[in-house]
Parts: structure tokens; C-alpha cells; sequence
């Protein structure tokens, strides 16, 4: 019988700011008599802030990340609410964009993948054009779990699974490799897994 569980990942809300406007923030929709005055010089400041987000959001956010499959009865008794009060909440978050997704994790082992790696991939000097021809194919194979750009030395940094040493091999030679403006990569494989979660850490 396969693992699984679902997941949810958690986004703020994002609120434009006019141009030198001063803002105040207190403790994410809790009363505070510390506020923090932020001031800016540009028009396209952003800032991750809900002024109606509160205790009650965070105890539903956190017991849907350990428990994406609960039914609306079990997060309003999670949350201390009525079933009608949760599922107003629980539709105001997604609306809000605080969720982001719902999926199921699989368990790696019963699908016969073994290896994961971090690679690094430097791309060739002047080849700015194929960045986007990389990240748009990157995205597509399936080998890859994660990817971001990164400053330093390298260029990408990717997560990366396969069934055994050999199949790492042939996904770097054969696929990696061959992408057009891929300098060089180096590869990193794990030894063990002590820690692997996609919980957001939440305001106390």
C-alpha cells in the first residue's frame, strides 16, 4: 500500500504600496502595543501582511499542513469552531491566496526510486538566451523535484531523484549535459534523510 499524504503550501497576501508611504504592522492580526514603521523610497514595494489574519488562521494553516485529507468537521475541532465558522475560514484562506496547493506525497521507496542529489549547474558565459530555453525544459522533466537560481559560482541548484546510481548517471549525461548552455554540473548525492517537510513555519 502506497504512503501518501496531502499537503498544503502556504503563500502571504501581497499588498502594493504607494509611492513613500509609511506602514504600520503589528503581530499578524493580534492585538500589539509594538508597532514597526517601514518606509518606502519605491513604488513597487511589496509587503506579505493581512491585517485579518489571526490565531485562529494559524491553528487552521498548521493542522492543514500535517493533515491535508481532515474533513471540515475534524480542522473545526483542531481550531475550537463551529463546522460553519471553520468553513467560512478555511474558504476566506484559499481566496486569500494562503494556500497555494493541495497534493499528495508519495513514498519514493514503493516506487522503486532510491537516489536523491543536489546539483549544481553552471551555465556557459553569454548564453543569457538559452536560460530561458533551460528553465522551460528543466521544468518539464520529471527526474527534477526542485530548481531555483542562485548567486555564486553556479548558476541553478536542483533536487534531483532516480531509482539508483545508474539512472543519477544517465539523467546527468544524457539529459542534463546535453541542455543547451550547460557549462558544467556537480552532483552531491545523500546519504540519509533526517528531515524532508513542506510545513511553513507559522507566527507564534
Amino acid at each position: 500500500m502506497f504512503v501518501h499524504r496531502l499537503r498544503a503550501v502556504f503563500l502571504g497576501k501581497k499588498c502594493e504600496l504607494p509611492h513613500k508611504q509609511s506602514v504600520f504592522i503589528a503581530g499578524w492580526g493580534e492585538p500589539s502595543d509594538k508597532q514597526h514603521n517601514f518606509s518606502f523610497n519605491t513604488k513597487k514595494e511589496t509587503i506579505l501582511y493581512d491585517p485579518d489574519f489571526d490565531r485562529t488562521d494559524r491553528k487552521i494553516l498548521a493542522f492543514l499542513q500535517e493533515h491535508g485529507r481532515a474533513s471540515n468537521l475534524e480542522l473545526a475541532e483542531a481550531a475550537g469552531l463551529s463546522p460553519a465558522q471553520c468553513h467560512r475560514r478555511h474558504r476566506r484562506l484559499e481566496e486569500a491566496g494562503f494556500i497555494a496547493r493541495y497534493e499528495t506525497r508519495l513514498a519514493p521507496a514503493r516506487l522503486d526510486l532510491h537516489v536523491v542529489a543536489f546539483i549544481l549547474v553552471a551555465m556557459e558565459k553569454g548564453h543569457i538566451r538559452d536560460l530561458s530555453k533551460f528553465t522551460n525544459v528543466v521544468i518539464d522533466m520529471p527526474e527534477v523535484l526542485e530548481c531555483y537560481s542562485i548567486t555564486g559560482d553556479y548558476d541553478f541548484v536542483m533536487k534531483v531523484i532516480a531509482r539508483d546510481l545508474k539512472g543519477l548517471s544517465r539523467f546527468l549525461i544524457d539529459k542534463l549535459m546535453r541542455l543547451p548552455g550547460v557549462d558544467g554540473v556537480r552532483s552531491s548525492v545523500c546519504l540519509d534523510e533526517f528531515k524532508c517537510t513542506s510545513a511553513l513555519p507559522l507566527p507564534e
